[in-house]
């Protein structure tokens, strides 16, 4: 919180809607059984479109705070970086990866266990899929956390203050 009567300035990339497109892989992965691989593709375009606008934006933001004092670049690199990297292992990579194997496993599962056509199984596979993205999110974001903390950010001793 600022001081009274200051207003908090919004995050476009982190407070509202703009969050759910770096998630785009995420539905592209769960429909991978229902839809062309370039709609998945696309979707990946999305996501990484979004994680390289917040980092662009996390740079602007450490540039602007920095002000002329030394060392301004490898300030604006490490807001960057960490923020590139945070976003595309949390947003793209893990939560693609993970969503893919689960897409994957229960169609698997689905064909082994049922006699229901595959137009059905597909459409289980990607409500499945669907339905796991809210429950994956935070566990995927406090691990990534956990892992740049521990690696990462100590190269350059930012542990909180380059959290995105």
């Amino acid at each position: 919180m600022g001081q009274p009567g200051e207003q908090e300035k919004v995050d476009i990339y982190r407070d509202t809607w703009v969050r759910f497109l770096g998630y785009a892989n995420e539905v592209g992965e769960a429909f991978r059984a229902l839809v062309p691989v370039a709609f998945v593709w696309a979707s990946y375009g999305i996501s990484t479109a979004y994680v390289t606008a917040d980092a662009v934006d996390k740079g602007k933001k450490a540039a602007a705070a920095h002000g002329d004092k030394p060392g301004k670049s490898m300030s604006v690199g490490i807001a960057v970086v960490d923020t590139f990297i945070w976003q595309s292992l949390a947003s793209v990579i893990i939560p693609g990866f993970t969503i893919n194997r689960l897409c994957a496993a229960s169609l698997l599962l689905l064909r082994k266990t049922t006699r229901w056509p595959l137009p059905m199984r597909k459409w289980t596979t990607t409500a499945i899929g669907l339905s796991a993205i809210p429950v994956i999110i935070t566990p995927i974001d406090r691990s990534v956390d956990f892992l740049l903390d521990a690696t990462l950010r100590k190269l350059y001793g930012a542990e909180e203050k380059h959290k995105p």
